[in-house]
């Protein structure tokens, strides 16, 4: 008798909380015609695996894939904090950072080839408190390229002032350093937003 009392209560506390749970609110609404911006940005970025302050770090690697012939060896997985600055050298003037992770993919010791997510936000002026995220990958390039190689990568999202941001960024190496990693890219970058 007393199990069937505790399944009845069970039961209707089932069923009365059921509705509470079960509901949600939701209200569709057409959305207005929205006007797309279209933005362009220059600035430069800087990848600095070596030195007393670097700015990227390996955070993981396989035994089996090691080269130590490569700044970069396959599989391995690095994370980032790197600065942007206006000009290409790393000590001028900042304007924010390029936070993520990049997987090294090249089997090719003399070549640099990654997938590379990225959220490239501003921490001054007009664009101070925004950011796009960049996620593609990387074409495969010689770790010293020239300065007319421009490998092109996807932008996938934003916030702030990009917020839906789509669009894409042009990167071509101003300095690189095949032994350390380290290099300084101008990035030009197109997007639609609204």
């Amino acid at each position: 008798m007393e199990k069937q009392i505790i399944f009845a209560w069970a039961m209707i506390f089932c069923l009365a909380v059921a509705p509470v749970y079960g509901q949600y609110y939701s209200k569709t609404i057409k959305a207005g015609p929205r006007v797309e911006k279209m933005t362009r940005l220059r600035f430069f970025y800087h990848d600095i695996p070596s030195g007393k302050n670097p700015t990227t770090f390996l955070i993981a690697q396989a035994n089996i894939t090691q080269d130590f012939f490569s700044p970069s060896p396959y599989g391995s997985l690095y994370s980032m904090d790197d600065p942007l600055t206006l000009e290409p050298e790393r000590t001028s003037e900042m304007v924010g950072n390029a936070q993520g992770l990049y997987l090294a993919l090249s089997r090719d010791p003399t070549k640099f080839t990654a997938v590379f997510y990225a959220d490239f936000a501003f921490t001054i002026g007009k664009f101070k408190g925004s950011s796009f995220s960049l996620f593609s990958q990387y074409p495969p390039t010689d770790f010293v390229p020239g300065p007319d190689v421009i490998r092109e990568m996807a932008i996938v999202g934003g916030t702030g002032a990009f917020r839906m941001a789509t669009g894409f960024a042009l990167f071509r190496a101003t300095s690189s350093n095949a032994k350390t990693g380290d290099a300084s890219l101008e990035v030009d970058v197109t997007l639609y937003h609204y």
